[in-house]
């Protein structure tokens, strides 16, 4: 029977291009074919199933972007396990969130992440009992099962597909004005119409294609082009970590036709280009997500021969919202483009009632491939998607021509060299300190990360009293006292690159913080 697994697709390219290369890791050099990759994940599916993993059970993935990040991937969903993708910058109170929400009982980690795990096994707070450590055995804890060794004993032999449709493939975790994470429970039939309207939007994904994938898998941005490029049977060139040159160097060597980056990486890249040593002949076309494209990195791309697609999504819509081809780059600047082939937007009135062309509402999104809901939250379900439109919280404009031009974030939503901050988990980290009487968290400009959170704090009446341990800085609680805090309990891109202190914060009537006056009070570009 045929079923809308996404491991099943997989499958299907490895048995119709078996011999065809399905991945390069440029990083540490290894490359499989169609069928060695789906060799491989039907061993980690089987490796599974003999733990006892069945249909619908969470299993935890912390790894870099790698072949086994794509081997566990596929594989679970083969079998119908949902893979909870951590981010691995996070630190361990953020991961124990994490884990403990979804109730992930397997958690496969790569040997970089280990002493985190390690905490993580310590506290014994979350659901998982299984432990899987990818890397060098030298380095593998005691606690922790080799996934080399799993994937050796356990068969390559198809697993048998048993999930699919609307059954959940992946939770993918963002937080809200809240603060608290919501795990966008995406399912396997919405990201094959995720996929189904990328390949309808562009021809980047085919046979003939290298897709070079150096955003995180973890992130919509680097899942989404993987889980595409395989449909269309392109070959993944992945990257674990990204350097300017070394991306370079990478196109140039493996031939990359196309693959995604945000407008920080272009702009580091453009800045290190060296045509007597960078071959960009290859490149049909460079995606660029999360924050709209300045004119000078359109004209310079457009130099060199540089075909740009700018693109809109979010997680809860399972990747794709709008996209802006070459031929409207320069013409429509600054805007975000139409909607995909198989994606509906509209912008609305806050009674929800329908805008009219250039007026101000927020964004919507219809399709296939919107989330099914949060995990273990109806409540915020109820609240995101209203007769089948996802509420974006994005204030933008549609002009008569049905460009989408975002104007603000309504959730004030913080986006640094593509990684998204919401500044709510940083303020009640901030909160927390005894000297700290209210803090709002906005963004400044950045040249190198496009934007950077600044704290303004509010001191507490007893600031300037003696409190133990180094919670404070002299006779006064200091910027370097907040950072200080703060490190070790956030990731270290949520980070404040600054802190400031007023007598107050301001408020509206119902006692929200007006962050578009602090923004409009502390303008200057963020410190680097």
């Amino acid at each position: 029977m045929l079923t809308s697994n996404m491991g099943d697709v997989l499958a299907r390219r490895a048995a119709r291009n078996p011999r065809a290369e399905a991945v390069v890791d440029a990083t540490v050099g290894e490359r499989l074919t169609y069928a060695e990759l789906n060799s491989r994940a039907n061993r980690w599916a089987n490796a599974l199933d003999a733990l006892g993993c069945r249909v619908g059970d969470r299993v935890g993935v912390l790894l870099p972007n790698s072949i086994p990040f794509m081997e566990c991937f596929y594989g679970s969903a083969k079998i119908g396990a949902i893979v909870v993708l951590l981010n691995w910058r996070l630190v361990a109170d953020e991961l124990e969130f994490l884990l403990t929400d979804s109730g992930a009982t397997v958690l496969v980690f790569g040997s970089d992440y280990s002493l985190v795990a390690e905490e993580l096994n310590r506290r014994g707070t979350t659901a998982v009992t299984t432990w899987v450590h990818v890397g060098d055995d030298a380095g593998r804890p005691a606690f922790a099962g080799s996934y080399a060794e799993h994937l050796a004993s356990a068969s390559a032999m198809e697993p048998g597909i048993r999930a699919g449709g609307d059954d959940v493939l992946c939770l993918c975790y963002s937080s809200g004005t809240t603060g608290r994470p919501k795990g966008a429970m995406l399912t396997h039939e919405g990201q094959m119409w995720a996929v189904f309207s990328n390949l309808g939007s562009s021809e980047d994904f085919n046979l003939a294609g290298n897709y070079l994938l150096v955003m995180p898998m973890f992130h919509l941005g680097g899942l989404l082009p993987m889980e595409v490029a395989i449909f269309g049977g392109s070959t993944v060139v992945i990257m674990k970590a990204f350097e300017p040159n070394t991306v370079w160097e990478v196109v140039s060597r493996e031939r990359v036709t196309s693959g995604l980056v945000v407008p920080a990486m272009l702009n580091a890249m453009l800045n290190v280009y060296d045509p007597n040593r960078h071959d960009l002949s290859s490149i049909k076309n460079l995606w660029c997500a999360a924050a709209p494209l300045p004119v000078t990195l359109i004209e310079q791309c457009m130099a060199k021969g540089i075909g740009l697609l700018q693109t809109y999504g979010l997680t809860e819509c399972g990747g794709p919202g709008t996209i802006l081809g070459q031929d409207d780059a320069t013409r429509k600047v600054g805007s975000s483009g139409k909607a995909y082939l198989l994606t509906d937007v509209k912008i609305v009135r806050f009674d929800g009632t329908t805008c009219e062309p250039d007026e101000v509402g927020e964004l919507l999104v219809r399709a296939r491939h919107v989330m099914k809901g949060y995990w273990n939250n109806p409540e915020a379900t109820a609240l995101a998607v209203v007769n089948g439109w996802l509420h974006t919280g994005d204030v933008a404009i549609m002009d008569a021509e049905g460009f989408v031009t975002i104007q603000d974030r309504i959730k004030d939503m913080i986006i640094s060299g593509g990684e998204n901050i919401y500044p709510a988990e940083i303020e009640n980290v901030i909160l927390s300190h005894p000297g700290v009487r209210e803090v709002a968290v906005v963004a400044q400009p950045s040249a190198r990360w496009g934007e950077s959170p600044l704290a303004v704090v509010v001191r507490s009446d007893d600031a300037g009293d003696a409190l133990s341990g180094d919670a404070l800085s002299g006779d006064a609680l200091s910027g370097e006292d907040i950072l200080r805090w703060c490190d070790g309990k956030l990731a270290r891109y949520k980070l404040p690159r600054s802190v400031v202190f007023v007598d107050e914060i301001p408020r509206n009537a119902s006692g929200k913080a007006l962050k578009r006056i602090l923004r409009d009070r502390f303008p200057a570009p963020a410190v680097e």
